[in-house]
Parts: structure tokens; sequence; C-alpha cells
């Protein structure tokens, strides 16, 4: 990730098996499956995370050279234990999406799961991945969707109002703030890029554990230090709300779920 959102500290335990099976490896088979079609043999990815993508590019593309980037050494951290070090066709290495550490055309493919929204300058990072993609080389991303079509985000973010009335934290308005298709569209034009797709992709996920969910939601992500930094609040007492709000609203039916592919290419 990168932006204002730090995930350090116990955030990516709680958002890698709290929010992982939840949110992410679906789409990250997903996401995966549409870069693993084109069979690029350099991929780097930004705003890694923990992981889970990069750990189901490196199964998809068995011979392609994977450099996986995070603002947050943390997160990178726990994404090296799901690698063995005689894996290696994989590295990690931290870097910030919007002043990308590499030369020019140094990789086939750029893929990134839910993390442009986090970028302070949106505009310089699609400029950046141009600019590292060799000529007919693919920039894949996801974006959710908004709270609308993403209930827990909402129920989230409204849990955490409850607690905090006067200075609610603000963390679960980032995530759902970047859906709007033509201006992203428009934005990618302007980077450089041509032949663009876009997809709206759903999924559901059915609620089996809503404590490990809720605390993935409430832990696994800087929410947490939101909360900490207004005090007064035990994190448990909101981790337990949510559990309870989970299990009120999903425990009939699954919880939907709402993202938006992009695929642009640098033209050759």
């Amino acid at each position: 990730m990168s932006g204002n959102a730090a995930f350090t500290g116990d955030i990516p335990e709680h958002y890698d098996e709290g929010l992982g099976p939840f949110l992410f490896v679906d789409y990250a088979d997903d996401i995966a499956r549409r870069v693993a079609a084109h069979t690029p043999k350099r991929v780097l990815e930004t705003a890694a995370g923990t992981g889970i993508v990069t750990r189901r590019l490196y199964d998809l593309l068995p011979k392609a050279e994977i450099l996986a980037t995070d603002l947050n050494t943390p997160m990178l951290q726990w994404a090296a234990k799901k690698f063995r070090p005689t894996d290696g066709r994989v590295a990690f290495r931290p870097a910030d999406a919007t002043a990308l550490p590499f030369a020019d055309n140094m990789c086939d493919a750029i893929v990134c799961q839910f993390g442009v929204m986090f970028f302070p300058d949106k505009e310089k990072s699609y400029r950046e991945a141009y600019r590292v993609l060799a000529p007919g080389g693919r920039y894949i991303f996801n974006v959710w969707d908004s709270q609308k079509h993403n209930p827990f985000g909402r129920m989230a973010h409204e849990i955490a109002c409850r607690f905090f009335p006067v200075d609610p934290p603000q963390f679960y308005q980032v995530p759902f703030g970047y859906h709007a298709i033509d201006p992203i569209k428009e934005t990618l034009i302007a980077a450089g890029f041509d032949d663009l797709k876009i997809a709206v992709v759903k999924k559901q996920h059915k609620l089996t554990d809503a404590a490990a969910r809720a605390r993935g939601m409430i832990l696994g992500n800087p929410l947490i230090d939101q909360i900490k930094a207004r005090g007064g609040v035990d994190p448990d007492a909101v981790v337990e709300a949510a559990t309870k709000a989970l299990e009120r609203e999903f425990a009939t039916k699954p919880i939907p779920l709402q993202a938006i592919v992009f695929e642009a290419r640098k033209p050759e």
C-alpha cells in the first residue's frame, strides 16, 4: 500500500488472516488469471500487501520473474512467509508506487490489487506504471466499487461512527472512494495508455467466522490506529460490535462484494 495508510504493527497479520479469505483471495485469483492470460515474463506488483496476489501469480506463471513491492515493509515481510527461500523467481522490495525506483521498460506486466485508492497522487502513479512498462505491456488493477455495492464497508464505517460520533474515523471512506469509471479511464488515457478494458466483477462471501472477519475489518487496516489515536474506546468493543453486526445482517445470506477491474496497454 501507499500514501496515507500505514499497514504496520499487528495489522499485517489481521489483514492476511481476517480479511484475506473474506475480501482478497477470490479477487486475487481473478486478477492473477487476467495477468497470466498475457504470459508475461517479468511482472511488477505494486501495493502487494501480504502477498495474496503474489502467491497466485507465482503459481499461474511458472516461468515468470515476479517483483512484489509495497510501501510498508511489514506487509512484505508477511508476504515473504508464503514462499520458501528456494523460490528464486520472486523478490520483495519496498517501493512507492508514485515514485518507482526502477528503470524504464523493465517489466511486461504490472498488477495492483486494491491499492490505487490509497495512492496520494494517482495520476503520477499511472505515469510511473507507464514508464516502467515495456512497449506492449499491460497494467491491470482493481478498485472497490462504492459502499452501496460493498455493504461490509458501510457497516464498518457506521460502527466506527457510533463509537466516535464527534470525530469519526474516516479510514473506510478511502478504499470505497475511488470508483468512478470515466475519470479513471480518462486519467489512464492521459498517462499514455490505450486498449482499455473495464469489467465489473461481483463476488459473494459466505459468512462462516464472523469474529475472524470482524477482527480483520477493525484490526486489519489503519482504522485501528485511528481508534487508538482518539482513545477512550477499547478496540475489542468495536470488534465485538462488528461481529454482532455481521451475524445480524449476513447469518442467512452471503455478503455481496463488487470491484472494478481496469486493464490498459502501453502502445508498442
